[in-house]
Parts: C-alpha cells; sequence; structure tokens
C-alpha cells in the first residue's frame, strides 16, 4: 500500500470508530449524551486577548449558538494565571461537531461581525494557536449543566489520566455506577460536565468541570467530600486501585461572555 493510501486508510479508521462508537452509546440506552469539545485558545497579554474576547461575544458565540451549539462557556485560567481561554462547546451529535465549523463559514451575520478575526493578517493572527480535545459525556451527567450564574462563581477544570485503557474505563465506572458522581452531588461538588477523552493529549483520560458559587463554597465542597463517608468506603475499594495516575487541576474564571 502507498503512503498516501495508507494515510488515507488511518484517517478513515479514526472517523469510523467515532461512528461505531456513538452507535454503541446509543445502542445501549445513552442517545442523548452530548459529545463535548474543549478549546484551549493560546492568546497573548493585552490587545490580542481583547480583540479575542470581543470576536467570541459579537460573533462567534451568536453563531455557534444559532447552529444549535449551547450554552458556549468561556473560562480564563487563574491558577496557575494565563491569558489564555477555554471554550467549551456542547454537540448534539458527532454530525453537528463535523458541521460546525462549515456552518459557521457560510454564516453571513458571523462573517460580518467577526470579519477582522475571521480573516486576520499573517503578521497579526486573531490568536496564536488553538488546542481542542473531543470528549463523549458520561451516562451520569449526559449534558452540560448550568450549576450557578452568581459573579462570584469559580469553575474547577480537573484531567484524570490513567496508565491503561482498563484503568480509565474502571476509573470512568466508579463515577458512573460506582457512586462517586452521588457523592459530589451530595456535598455541593455541581458538575458542569463530566467527559471520556476521545481524541486529545494526555490520554487516556477523563475530564470534568465543577462550578461553584465563589472560593468559598468551592472549598467548603472539598472538605465535605474528603470527609464522606461514602467517599471513604469507595477509595478503599480494590477494584479502583490505581486507576489515575496523574490529575491536572486548574482554576477558573468565567469571561463576560460566557453563557456558563
Amino acid at each position: 500500500m502507498h503512503r498516501r493510501e495508507l494515510l488515507g486508510a488511518g484517517c478513515l479508521a479514526g472517523v469510523t470508530a467515532l461512528a461505531a462508537m456513538a452507535e454503541g452509546a446509543r445502542a445501549a440506552g445513552a442517545a442523548k449524551k452530548q459529545f463535548l469539545e474543549l478549546r484551549l485558545y493560546r492568546l497573548d497579554a493585552g490587545a490580542m486577548r481583547q480583540r479575542f474576547e470581543a470576536f467570541l461575544t459579537e460573533a462567534a458565540i451568536p453563531a455557534w449558538n444559532r447552529a444549535g451549539i449551547k450554552p458556549v462557556g468561556v473560562f480564563s485560567p487563574t491558577e496557575p494565571k494565563s491569558d489564555d481561554l477555554y471554550v467549551l462547546l456542547p454537540y448534539d451529535s458527532l454530525d453537528t461537531f463535523a458541521a460546525a465549523r462549515g456552518q459557521l463559514l457560510a454564516d453571513a451575520a458571523y462573517q460580518k461581525a467577526g470579519a477582522a478575526a475571521i480573516d486576520a493578517p499573517k503578521d497579526a493572527p486573531a490568536y496564536q494557536r488553538i488546542e481542542s480535545a473531543l470528549m463523549v459525556a458520561f451516562d451520569g451527567v449526559p449534558k452540560v449543566e448550568v450549576p450557578t450564574k452568581k459573579d462570584s462563581r469559580v469553575f474547577q477544570l480537573r484531567i484524570y489520566e490513567s496508565h491503561s485503557d482498563l484503568k480509565a474505563v474502571k476509573k470512568i465506572e466508579m463515577f458512573n455506577t460506582g457512586g462517586e458522581l452521588a457523592v459530589f452531588r451530595d456535598t455541593g461538588m455541581n458538575p458542569v460536565f463530566f467527559g471520556e477523552t476521545l481524541v486529545g493529549a494526555k490520554l487516556p483520560n477523563l475530564t470534568y468541570m465543577l462550578g461553584f458559587d465563589d472560593a468559598d463554597a468551592q472549598k467548603k465542597g472539598w472538605d465535605a467530600f474528603l470527609k464522606h463517608p461514602e467517599w471513604e468506603k469507595l477509595k478503599a475499594n480494590p477494584a479502583y486501585k490505581d486507576t489515575v495516575s496523574a490529575i491536572t487541576n486548574i482554576v477558573l474564571r468565567p469571561a463576560e461572555c460566557s453563557q456558563i
């Protein structure tokens, strides 16, 4: 097989695998689970960041909403501090995900409102780069939730890496059917999303986001969670031993344009 054919076959296999996973979810009665894209826009401080937030507010978010992609979350990291922005995009299907860019580029209102960013010159780009992960939502949190809209709200993004696919599946099971999600909700650890990462960095991993009214609520929630008797039982269960090999923890504040 020639190199070009080999590459084409590899890409086709990847798309086929995602489609098969979606069909499997439907067959299991999970048809309403969303696919979640978490983008990280790499931005320079100052004018670039300000221009890009204006682009999201005036052009991108309204166009995503018109395409059925909502609510759109936009978040700025505070711990560790960064000028980058995370953007959360929920899709009702893989078809919606695949069609999204084409829909935006065919949207006349988007083209007009976002012209400066869409057609930015090479020496003054709208952003430096985009990093992206595609996830499928957990059974226990099948759709993006908006736990709070208080001005003081904070969010926590966590990535749990596993050293093997088997352990990654067990950790997801620990949340979905083992009872960990129930403990989260019982202690005020309010989900925004929980997702199994299909495509992205640090695989295999699961990624989730929690929302709190304020920093005090975040601290109280974790204190209550760590003391919860059901959590004590879960972490002592040998079935869930060594399911997580590394954790990334990022504290976020919502941008003004965020719908979450």
